[in-house]
């Protein structure tokens, strides 16, 4: 009864019609536990393996368009008709509505201009990966101001990789550790399209360790994909660090490991709680 469900979902491959509907009716089956993360695609050479062939800010401009239609489903009553750039609908109407009011949160991710323009407008929770504190605050900052232009405030959602151990020293050796074997890994590793991924290798240019215990060489040697910064410390370390960044305005964040079952264990039984205490 408390556990939400993120769902990811890409706007372009079904009508967002269809996707609002399929939407509030997993959102009614959840009885209100659904959370959408809408993922506009930032690699070309992705979207194009799936038959997208828009480009960059040509998405972005779809996504806008395509949580606009889904919108006016969850909030109209009446049918509506809409002619825009990317969909044409005439009489649309659902039957089913969001268990939630107005409508199932919207998160949101991308960093470049055309993704902060949509996110800014749409976007209940911003989510981004884990940088510097100072990189965290000019973007908060970057999104808030075009935020404020539709007189929204979204919330924020950070994801990290935490490693943690009963000494700093041992969780630093447990993190190199990890480091070993994913190295290997970057030969076979694309140049990143993304901004977000773009961001991730200048941030690991200008060092492996940021705020005390923010790591990125696992972001480098993943060509900057995906959430991989991690914060390396003892269990209260690290809270302290996650607990720095609520600070600045962060609502809420996404931790995960590298070994997923025995790191959910130890997150449990060791790191959340105190996160709980230090936020």
């Amino acid at each position: 009864s408390r556990i939400k469900f993120l769902v990811a979902h890409r706007p372009g491959f079904i009508a967002p019609t269809l996707a609002a509907r399929k939407i509030a009716t997993l959102d009614n089956l959840s009885k209100g536990r659904l959370l959408i993360h809408i993922i506009t695609g930032g690699s070309d050479f992705d979207q194009r393996r799936d038959g997208d062939f828009l480009g960059h800010d040509q998405r972005y401009a779809r996504t806008d368009e395509y949580i606009e239609v889904m919108k006016k489903v969850w909030l109209n009553r009446q049918p509506f008709d809409h002619d825009g750039s990317h969909y044409k609908v005439e009489k649309a109407n659902s039957e089913v509505h969001s268990y939630q009011m107005p409508h199932v949160p919207i998160y949101f991710g991308g960093i470049s201009d055309p993704a902060i323009s949509v996110g800014a407008k749409h976007a209940d929770v911003y989510a981004l990966f884990g940088e510097s504190r100072a990189n965290i605050a000019q973007i908060m900052q970057r999104i808030n101001e075009q935020a404020a232009q539709y007189q929204r405030q979204p919330k924020y959602q950070l994801s990290f990789r935490p490693i943690i151990a009963s000494t700093e020293s041992a969780a630093w050796q447990k993190a190199e550790s990890i480091l070993s074997a994913v190295t290997p890994m970057k030969a076979r590793t694309a140049v990143p399209e993304a901004e977000t991924a773009k961001r991730l290798l200048r941030l690991s240019a200008q060092g492996d360790i940021h705020d005390e215990r923010l790591w990125t060489p696992i972001a480098a040697a993943a060509a900057g994909s995906g959430n991989t910064t991690a914060l390396v410390g003892t269990p209260k370390q690290v809270a302290d660090a996650i607990a720095a960044y609520y600070q600045l305005g962060v609502d809420g964040v996404l931790i995960r490991g590298f070994d997923p079952y025995n790191d959910a264990i130890e997150y449990g039984q060791e790191l959340i709680p105190r996160i709980k205490e230090a936020t």
